[in-house]
């Protein structure tokens, strides 16, 4: 209810994973909204361990994930993935 009358352009959320964010997340998606969302993993096959993570990477409907430094650099990004050309593929 609040997608469609609130109307939003971005919708925020942290430590996304279950089966309730990735429906809200598809219908906000549908609805043309994009999407600013965290999530726990350290590299992109940690990622895709998450079945809800892995079912919205390949569905294509997160067009980059960027992977945080956890150790001495905490919160610097330590290297992206980007969707392109029908797939992901590591930018440092």
């Amino acid at each position: 209810m609040l997608i469609r009358s609130m109307a939003p352009n971005v919708i925020c959320a942290d430590e996304i994973g279950t089966l309730g964010d990735s429906e809200v997340i598809k219908e906000a998606f549908c609805s043309g909204i994009k999407g600013i969302f965290t999530a726990h993993g350290s590299t992109f096959d940690d990622i895709l361990k998450n079945p809800i993570l892995k079912d919205l990477i390949e569905m294509k409907s997160i067009e980059r994930i960027i992977v945080l430094d956890d150790t001495e650099e905490k919160g610097k990004i330590k290297y992206t993935y980007e969707f392109a050309e029908g797939c992901y593929k590591k930018m440092e």
